[in-house]
């Protein structure tokens, strides 16, 4: 198994307290294998096998727990009133009312509550609506650069190259990668989200009728490669509508507004609001999509020429997820910054670029942060090692030096 000892700390920090710990995240990006290991680091901890209550929805042995009222009978019979019980729930979400039974059990003080889910509207709906101030959600993203280097063992250019191609998703890391098998398991993964997740999502929703529904897969499909196409530019309901509509495909805003909002809710797709850096506000238009993988992005776009600067903005806006800021794209006068990265009362701009030798590339990255007047730390991000230094205050940085730097 691959340990993601970021999350593993994330989890034993929240040990034993009273709110739920609830991880979220992109299937197969190690959620289930997440647990299994703080599993393992309760027993050598000295906590009992039989005050552990673990059952993974995903198996077909606990299938007739779907039913919530056998779900919470399996667990009663099962608990120790005397000592502390850790409950895992995995993938929760195919359990319908399952926020039943985890609020019954949240209120025994002998019962810490673990669950994970591969769709966020539980949290938009369900589990928020009864347990609001009650939980914590640990978000979950495939590997970062650091975990692949550790786990392939490769040099660290050619691994960073490898994940530039291939994308963070665990198993990958470990497999032989020099054949087809990467493409069907990338495929499989795709798939599973665009369809049994999606459809998971749907049958929540279906209590809800003034909910619009999502049931053109095909349109999912092309909406979704749209948004991989576009990674790192500015976009709209609007120019998704038109952009369809050129293509013969007759749409509404409406729908392609639901269908953009499926795809972030299965964590395939994360959004970045534009912010305004003077002003200090969010601004509505033209937000900009993130694709979680990017193994998953080149497997659904058609081979084209490699635009390597949006990949790498990719990877750094991922990053800056994992090391705990809320990331926004920051708008200065007519110019715009990559990302705005905040967390409490730090703030970090960042550009991104995958190379900085030309003059011209070199002006067009310094100017939007020479124009912010605060004392914040500016940053440039680039693959290129001609550049790198300190100009006025603005660090220029190697990407993969920063990625690597703990």
């Amino acid at each position: 198994m691959v340990l993601r000892q970021q999350y593993l700390q994330q989890l034993h920090a929240w040990k034993d307290d009273e709110v739920i710990k609830v991880v979220t995240g992109l299937r197969r990006c190690g959620k289930s294998t997440l647990l299994r290991q703080y599993r393992q680091l309760l027993l050598e901890e000295g906590v009992a096998e039989d005050q552990i209550i673990y059952v993974n929805f995903e198996e077909l042995e606990y299938e007739e727990l779907t039913d919530y009222k056998k779900l919470y009978q399996y667990l009663k019979a099962r608990v120790h009133e005397g000592k502390m019980n850790y409950i895992f729930l995995d993938e929760v979400q195919m359990v319908d009312s399952y926020q039943k039974v985890v609020d019954s059990f949240y209120v025994k003080d002998y019962v810490d509550m673990y669950i994970t889910g591969s769709n966020s509207y539980m949290l938009s709906s369900d589990l928020a609506t009864l347990l609001t101030g009650r939980y914590v959600e640990i978000k979950m993203l495939p590997l970062s650069f650091r975990e692949f280097l550790e786990i392939t063992g490769m040099d660290t250019e050619a691994a960073f190259a490898e994940f530039m191609k291939i994308g963070g998703l665990p198993y990958l890391a470990k497999m032989d990668r020099q054949n087809e098998k990467v493409n069907v398991y990338l495929e499989g993964i795709y798939n599973t989200v665009i369809i049994n997740d999606i459809e998971e999502r749907q049958r929540r929703r279906e209590k809800d009728s003034s909910k619009r529904k999502v049931t053109d897969i095909a349109l999912l499909k092309a909406i979704a490669k749209y948004l991989a196409s576009v990674v790192g530019s500015p976009v709209s309901i609007k120019g998704i509508t038109d952009y369809l509509t050129s293509s013969g495909r007759k749409v509404s805003p409406n729908t392609v507004d639901d269908y953009v909002e499926a795809l972030v809710e299965s964590f395939i797709f994360y959004e970045a609001e534009r912010f305004d850096i003077v002003g200090k506000g969010l601004l509505k238009a033209n937000r900009k999509f993130y694709m979680v993988d990017l193994g998953i992005r080149n497997h659904i776009l058609p081979k084209r020429k490699y635009d390597l600067g949006f990949t790498v903005e990719n990877i750094v806006f991922f990053e800056l997820l994992r090391r705990g800021f809320t990331v926004n794209i920051g708008k200065v006068g007519n110019t715009e910054v990559d990302f705005v990265a905040r967390k409490n009362d730090e703030i970090i701009y960042y550009q991104v670029t995958a190379d900085m030798t030309a003059e011209e590339t070199f002006e067009r990255e310094m100017r939007p942060l020479k124009l912010i007047r605060d004392n914040y730390e500016k940053v440039v991000l680039t693959l290129d090692r001609f550049t790198l230094g300190n100009y006025e205050g603005i660090k220029v940085i190697h990407v993969i030096d920063w990625l690597l730097n703990p």
